[in-house]
């Protein structure tokens, strides 16, 4: 009769149990994340979101000093791809965060999850690539030696081929050397060389790792500014509030040959402040910035400002005075705006030059009344004035006169703070360190057994075949002087 046991699983012993849920769930995930599928979603998924920052039009890094900024480049975006993907799509590309991919939170989840599962690849991949260079046979069955496998080599009994001689020629070739006495009375010798060279392995999935590290580090907690600063003004570089707050002024700039229309080189004597107390102060140019306060400030360009007085015709107060930067063009002519401070206009500002060469600005007001139904700002334009330098011009209805003090330069900086480039370094060097040791010095191993007879047979095994057939082929010809005989025919039958 038999007799059947109800509640157990088959096979498991009385009194143990299986795997908890948290245990079957943690053994899912470590799968999961050792798949290669899974793998290559997260890189396919990293890669779409890197295209889409590139392809579509990104918010500057300055968009975010605050509400204002980022309004003001969101409606230029808006006004870019709003006819295409209308008012909705425009509106689920912003919620999405694709209009600053790089600095996302999708983004930084997708290389969090990717470092996360090389991560685990390598400490999967880890026990097994120490095994293999841990573990030595030295001894083998007499199946691994027959010469019928490749790089076999067997040599006839000679007075000179001793367990010692062969281990002295193996050393001669740098190879790490074992002995042992195997069955039958045969004598077993092994020579390693770049034994540890697979655990470099880990050394390169360093370097991903560290790369990918970098990258999270610098879309999360880098910077990057675009600086227009006009000669003598200041600016700061973060946003009000930030401790130990920076600001950068344009002590003077210079572009010779400017005049001629062909500037040899243009360079920004620039000094930086914090806590009002100055930091450092160079004479910047390309490829020749300044680093101070963990940024990095970098020439990028340059254009007209001119010298403007703004004042009010009813009590001659001062409403503007400095230079007014013109970053936009029209007609292939510097355009500018300004707001007027304390008023609900401002001025356009058009650089243009007469027929005789003289420098004039046509200054044309303009007030925002509110929003149009399609979301665009609804403008009313005044009447334009036209001033040259040293010269007093009166807004009409407006109670106030400009005057063109003269023209000056502004500063197009790029100020630049990336956290993560010690660990892009650090990478870089842990990925060639161990491209170049998997490369350039693969293991080498040779197995010698000295039959009882006297007879040698050789196995040479090499990871990756750089001229180890010449290594293998050296090592042989001087065992041969040893026995001195002339060198057999590699195969030959024992």
């Amino acid at each position: 009769m038999t007799s059947l046991t109800i509640g157990r699983a088959a096979g498991r012993p009385e009194g143990r149990t299986g795997p908890s849920l948290l245990a079957q769930a943690g053994m899912r995930l470590w799968r999961l994340f050792t798949s290669v599928n899974f793998a290559v979603v997260q890189i396919v998924a990293v890669a779409i979101l890197a295209v889409f920052g590139m392809t579509v039009r990104q918010l500057p890094g300055f968009a975010f000093r605050s509400a204002a900024d980022y309004a003001t480049e969101m409606n230029k975006l808006r006004s870019i791809y709003e006819p295409v993907l209308g008012v909705g799509g425009v509106d689920v590309l912003e919620r999405l965060q694709l209009f600053h991919v790089f600095t996302s939170t999708p983004f930084s989840v997708a290389l969090l999850v990717l470092v996360i599962s090389i991560l685990i690849c390598t400490l999967d991949r880890t026990p097994r690539l120490w095994q293999q260079s841990a573990t030595i046979r030295v001894v083998q069955p007499d199946a691994y030696f027959d010469p019928r496998l490749p790089d076999r080599v067997s040599v006839a009994a000679g007075p000179g081929l001793t367990p010692g001689v062969v281990a002295e020629a193996l050393r001669r070739h740098r190879f790490m050397v074992r002995e042992a006495v195997g069955p039958a009375g045969a004598r077993f010798v092994y020579g390693d060389r770049n034994r540890w060279t697979k655990l470099a392995t880990l050394i390169s999935h360093l370097g991903l790792i560290l790369f990918l590290v970098a990258g999270l580090v610098t879309a999360r907690f880098g910077d990057e500014q675009g600086l227009v600063v006009a000669e003598g003004d200041t600016l700061t570089v973060q946003p009000i509030g930030t401790p130990g707050l920076l600001l950068v002024q344009n002590l003077g700039f210079d572009a010779p040959g400017l005049d001629t229309g062909s500037p040899t080189d243009f360079t920004t004597d620039l000094a930086v402040y914090s806590d009002g107390e100055q930091l450092a102060r160079k004479t910047i140019r390309v490829n020749d910035p300044l680093t101070v306060g963990g940024y990095t400030f970098h020439q990028n360009g340059f254009g007209p400002a001119p010298d403007l007085e703004i004042r009010s015709t009813v009590d001659d107060s001062v409403l503007w005075s400095g230079p007014v930067p013109l970053t936009d063009a029209a007609g292939g002519r510097p355009l500018g705006a300004i707001p007027i401070p304390g008023r609900p206009y401002g001025l356009e500002l058009l650089l243009d030059r007469t027929e005789q060469g003289v420098g004039t600005l046509i200054a044309l007001p303009y007030a925002v009344r509110g929003t149009l139904p399609d979301g665009t700002p609804d403008v009313v334009m005044g009447f334009p004035v036209v001033a040259v330098r040293g010269q007093t011009v009166t807004m009409a209805g407006l109670d106030m006169t400009m005057t063109l003090r003269g023209f000056s330069q502004y500063t197009l900086l790029i100020a630049k703070r990336d956290p993560g480039q010690p660990i892009v370094w650090a990478a870089f060097v842990s990925l060639i360190i161990g491209l170049a040791i998997t490369f350039y010095l693969p293991r080498r191993r040779v197995w010698a057994r000295l039959r009882s007879d006297g007879r040698l047979d050789l196995v040479g095994r090499s990871d990756r075949h750089v001229d180890f057939d010449r290594e293998f082929g050296s090592l042989i010809d001087a065992l041969v002087v040893a026995r001195g005989t002339p060198r057999p025919d590699p195969g030959a039958a024992p």
